[in-house]
């Protein structure tokens, strides 16, 4: 078995969100009950930010951030936007394995994405369980991550404009 190349510890996190302020959380599927939004590092230190945000979007959710936003369940690239936020925070001891010995905080970028409601999920199996639809305040009470939790409640402010 190869070993995987280290995690670079610069990472997105993508609040997927409808114009009705109903978030998208999914459920981890290595930890039961951790309920989160996308979230993922960049696959190469030059990876842009938004184009790690648009892969692992498709990647966790099946929803394809495109230019036009007309094919096949996909949204345009503009509904895709960067809040210019940034947190750092300590990698939970349980998943530091996966960065280069010594690695300890990570730096997430967060973005907001704009859906239809109806939208169709479809959930990469390896990594997440279960999704859910609820209210910007719920889904916030639900996540277990507070940067998570804190992004989630910015998101009337990042709607406004």
């Amino acid at each position: 078995m190869n070993q995987r190349p280290y995690k670079i510890p610069e990472s997105v996190l993508v609040v997927i969100h409808t114009a009705e302020r109903e978030v998208l959380l999914i459920e981890r599927a290595d930890k039961a009950g951790f309920w989160q939004s996308v979230t993922g590092s960049k696959d190469t230190p030059e990876e842009a930010l938004s184009v790690t945000a648009r892969r692992e979007v498709q990647e966790e959710t099946g929803i394809a951030v495109t230019e036009a936003g007309i094919e096949s369940n996909a949204v345009p690239a503009a509904n895709l936007r960067d809040w210019q936020l940034s947190n750092i925070y300590e990698i939970y001891p349980v998943w530091r394995h996966r960065y280069a010995p010594g690695v300890t905080k990570n730096t997430e970028h967060v973005f907001g994405l704009l859906v239809p409601r109806d939208i169709v999920v479809m959930l990469a199996p390896r990594e997440h369980t279960r999704y859910q639809w609820l209210p910007y305040r719920e889904a916030a009470d639900r996540c277990f991550s507070p940067s998570n939790a804190e992004a989630i409640l910015q998101l009337p402010r990042y709607m406004q404009g």
